[in-house]
């Protein structure tokens, strides 16, 4: 697995940041890029390229939220206003990984700033502060910062190596991928994959393997991968959750790919990197 493993294409300029005047001049530069977002969204241009423009205009800390450095040029992003927008699953396969982790970024932080106004310790409201990483209540003090929520995905093997897919009823006809679910409150993520795993396909599982990890801005997720062995074949969906389920060979999943019968998700997810990883031989 090679997904999200490298180091990363943005810079947060952590160190930078917290000096709200090198953010105004970062703004001011002319090298700067201004990428608009929405709600999981971002704009495009009718060729279905990002829409990114110059920072034009005076820089307003609770509009415009500093992601980072590319390549030495400063990227911001703020809340679209009559752009143009196309949803952020449609296009990002067809994204840069600075371009990629420009959007994700952009769109998860502009959400967060719409929605947290006001301090859920006193009530007070809140202020961009750190380039928009953060927001500092005016109240008491406090700062806050974006949640994130991880979750599991496990690709499940069998002892004859073949991979079970399932699908959910919203899913489009002929979705299938590897299985996932939320890491509740106190428990490790080993625990969340047997738990979740019992829960959906109430399989048990040995010989869980750490695989990588993505941001999943659907809303706000970290997806944690992993590879399972079951200790059983037979399994049973969890009403209304799964909608249908199957082990598949190698042989199989390729000629339910080449017939149409199934497909994949993005190629962005690190659903489908694993997926491929196993049809490849290489999923460890």
């Amino acid at each position: 697995m090679s997904d999200w493993l490298a180091g990363s294409a943005l810079d947060r300029v952590e160190e930078r940041r917290a000096d709200p005047d090198w953010v105004r001049t970062s703004w001011a530069d002319p090298a700067a890029v201004l990428l608009p977002v929405g709600e999981v969204a971002v704009a495009v241009t009718p060729d279905g390229s990002l829409a990114t423009g110059p920072t034009d205009g005076d820089y307003d800390p609770e509009r415009h939220y500093l992601l980072g450095m590319v390549e030495g040029r400063p990227w911001f992003a703020t809340w679209a206003d009559g752009e143009q927008l196309a949803p952020l699953r449609s296009i990002m396969d067809g994204l840069s990984a600075p371009e990629l982790q420009a959007a994700f970024t952009g769109s998860g932080l502009a959400r967060w700033h719409a929605n947290a106004g006001f301090c859920s310790t006193c009530g007070a409201a809140t202020r961009a502060v750190r380039g928009g990483q953060a927001r500092a209540c005016t109240g008491c003090g406090r700062e806050l910062y974006p949640r994130t929520d991880p979750a599991v995905i496990v690709a499940i093997v069998d002892p004859a190596g073949r991979l079970l897919l399932g699908r959910q009823p919203s899913w489009a006809p002929g979705r299938v991928s590897v299985f996932a679910g939320f890491v509740e409150m106190g428990e490790s993520l080993e625990q969340a994959v047997h738990r979740e795993m019992a829960e959906e396909v109430a399989l048990e599982l040995a010989d869980i393997t750490y695989l990588g990890s993505q941001p999943w801005p659907f809303p706000r997720s970290l997806m944690v991968g992993f590879r399972a062995r079951a200790l059983q074949t037979a399994f049973t969906m969890a009403e209304g959750e799964i909608e249908g389920a199957r082990w598949f060979t190698v042989d199989e999943l390729r000629a339910a790919l080449g017939s149409g019968e199934v497909t994949l998700p993005p190629h962005t997810s690190i659903a489908r990197r694993m997926i491929e990883a196993w049809l490849a031989g290489t999923l460890g």
